[in-house]
């Protein structure tokens, strides 16, 4: 029986991802091909959606609203504009995860990517899962590429050297890569960036205890699946020892950061009354939760659209998001009585009743 066209499509989409997953598990693949392929089973596996949902996926010329034809066939939409049809939401946790692969895919430098490879397995990992998602739920588990698919064996996160030298890979990549993802993600919630959809990050735990036959090597356990208790033991188990988690360093350099000072100085042009760093800018970064107190464990834990930490300088920085999200919050006199319980050190000629323009 002769199959559908959408069949063909997906078969040309599975054949592109199983090429991808050898190279990312071949010690000696090449990331940028495993970029190159992943793109192209994304792409081919929205087009076989679309075509078997009657959708056409093809550039019209906005004139005539014919198809526009490259060597003599219709152009079809490229990757980008296939995630934003099939996920029309900007902040889709599975769309946000595949655009970064394809902003990765046009810069990637072939130097580093041993390097890239190694900060960005998580989400890589996520970009696989959601595509092999995606697949079943629209044709089936018959498409299923689970049994084709092996869990890689690794060293690198089973002994202290080895961990060392992947954190060591981290740093060692050129700023402007770095900034690339950081700027990426400085916008997106930090509930999206901790979605394993976005980034999967597992534990290996050894299991030990008699063995049925039914048993597999690598079991998966969802924590939707388990007790509140082992839920708890779960979630905290994830929060120590050691696992190789993202790097969520944002670097400092061309992303518009503020110092205290200067985010005080920019707010208060703004405002009739005065807004000091050390007073209203450090009273309002404590209240609202954007980032923790100085000596913390974690100093990186942070609202990453607001704020990050400089580690070279031992500092906080702020983006424009912060001053605008200050001037939501106490940018009129009213909003600054209710923020914080107490009248506004006025300008010289300033008006207490007065709003900010």
């Amino acid at each position: 029986m002769a199959h559908p066209r959408w069949h063909h499509i997906l078969m040309e989409s599975q054949r592109h991802a199983l090429k991808a997953l050898d190279e990312w598990n071949c010690s000696s693949g090449d990331y940028s091909d495993f970029l190159t392929h992943m793109h192209k089973a994304w792409h081919y596996l929205l087009h076989a959606e679309f075509h078997k949902a009657e959708i056409d996926y093809h550039y019209r010329d906005p004139k005539t609203a014919r198809h526009q034809m490259i060597d003599g066939e219709s152009k079809a939409w490229d990757l980008e504009k296939c995630l934003k049809e099939r996920f029309p939401d900007s902040g889709d946790t599975v769309r946000l995860n595949a655009e970064l692969f394809v902003a990765l895919r046009n810069k990637v430098e072939h130097r580093y990517e041993h390097n890239l490879r190694i900060v960005t397995g998580g989400r890589a990992q996520a970009y696989v899962i959601n595509y092999e998602q995606e697949m079943t739920s629209h044709f089936g588990a018959g498409y299923s590429l689970a049994d084709r698919l092996r869990f890689p064996l690794s060293v690198h996160a089973l002994t202290a050297d080895g961990y060392e030298e992947m954190r060591k890979a981290a740093r060692e990549l050129p700023r402007k890569t770095r900034d690339l993802v950081a700027r990426y993600e400085a916008g997106i919630d930090p509930s999206v960036l901790d979605d394993p959809r976005y980034d999967y990050r597992v534990r290996l735990v050894p299991i030990t205890g008699s063995k049925t036959d039914a048993d597999l090597a690598i079991n998966f356990v969802k924590l939707d699946d388990l007790s509140e208790d082992e839920r708890r033991i779960m979630v905290q188990a994830g929060r120590k020892g050691t696992v190789i988690t993202r790097d969520r360093h944002v670097e400092v350099a061309d992303l518009n950061r503020m110092r205290p000072t200067q985010v005080a100085a920019r707010i208060e042009e703004q405002l009739p009354f005065r807004f000091g760093a050390s007073r209203e800018h450090a009273e309002m970064w404590k209240r609202l939760g954007i980032r923790p107190v100085k000596g913390t464990d974690n100093p990186y834990a942070t609202v990453a659209r607001y704020c990050s930490y400089n580690e070279a300088f031992d500092q906080y920085v702020y983006t424009q998001a912060w001053i605008r999200r200050i001037l939501k919050e106490i940018g009129t006199v009213e909003k600054y009585r209710a923020f914080f319980g107490r009248e506004p050190r006025m300008k010289t000629g300033a008006v207490a009743s007065g709003d900010a323009a």
